[in-house]
């Protein structure tokens, strides 16, 4: 008979193990290896590392990918997945904690005070763009966001920002992918999406005219940590018609924000 390996718990000790549910326990053994394997595992992986039959890691990832805290792609390799991200979201920081959100909040809220409008932290998630945090503007009609909300990433400013920004080849894998249409302005050619994340790259800031919504556009600029890799997007959502003047002064800020919020994480 094998003999089942579990990965501990990072922050209990011997005796509160003494009292855990053993099936939580080997989610969390499943969990704690995906954690560690960046470019996900297959369940023969998975079965090898926590010498656990087959069947049981089967079953454990077929149960968390119903609850979408895992994913599988079409190669049966499984990594996690974007009902982790939207939990970590409303997750308090610790002192000693980095946590992007936490640091980014205050800054959203001041600019959503100042220019009046909505604004929006977004990261690359699973099969798209994920808003990790945001601010309500204060001006009327403007428009409503909320951590949690999920976009394409061929549609809108933040996602072809975070798209420009990534490696060749994680391009080419979401390039792979079907590019819905979401209005005529959404870019759904490979080659006129990577032609735009060049442009992208090349000014520092993104655009959407109406690409997910026929009557929104936005403006998207990137946060950098200390080494300059982009971490996320932040976006301010505006509705077509607004004077060109104050779409400018829109972007500006967008670009004088993410820097100061890149500034704070390097500091």
């Amino acid at each position: 008979m094998r003999k089942t390996r579990t990965v501990a718990p990072r922050s209990m000790d011997a005796a509160a193990i003494q009292h855990t549910i053993p099936a939580i326990d080997r989610m969390m053994s499943v969990l704690s290896v995906l954690e560690d394997q960046r470019d996900g595992a297959s369940i023969t992986a998975l079965t090898t590392a926590l010498v656990l039959p087959r069947s049981t890691i089967y079953r454990i990832l077929n149960t968390l990918e119903v609850h979408d805290v895992v994913q599988r792609d079409g190669s049966g390799i499984y990594r996690l997945g974007q009902r982790l991200r939207k939990l970590a979201a409303h997750v308090p920081s610790g002192a000693a904690e980095l946590d992007l959100a936490a640091l980014a909040q205050p800054f959203l809220d001041q600019i959503a005070i100042s220019a009046g409008h909505s604004v929006k932290l977004s990261v690359l998630e699973g099969g798209g763009v994920l808003v990790l945090a945001a601010a309500q503007g204060r001006r009327p009609y403007a428009l409503g966001v909320t951590p949690g909300q999920q976009m394409p990433i061929n549609a809108g400013a933040a996602g072809k920002l975070l798209f420009a920004f990534e490696p060749p080849e994680r391009q080419a894998d979401w390039l792979s992918r079907p590019l819905s249409a979401f209005t005529s302005r959404t870019v759904t050619d490979p080659k006129r999406l990577k032609a735009e994340a060049t442009r992208i790259r090349r000014q520092g800031w993104a655009q959407d005219r109406g690409e997910s919504a026929p009557s929104i556009y936005a403006y998207a600029a990137p946060i950098r940590d200390h080494s300059g890799r982009v971490l996320a997007a932040l976006s301010i959502p505006f509705l077509h018609g607004t004077e060109s003047e104050q779409a400018e002064n829109i972007r500006h800020a967008v670009i004088s924000v993410a820097h100061e919020i890149s500034t704070a994480l390097s500091g």
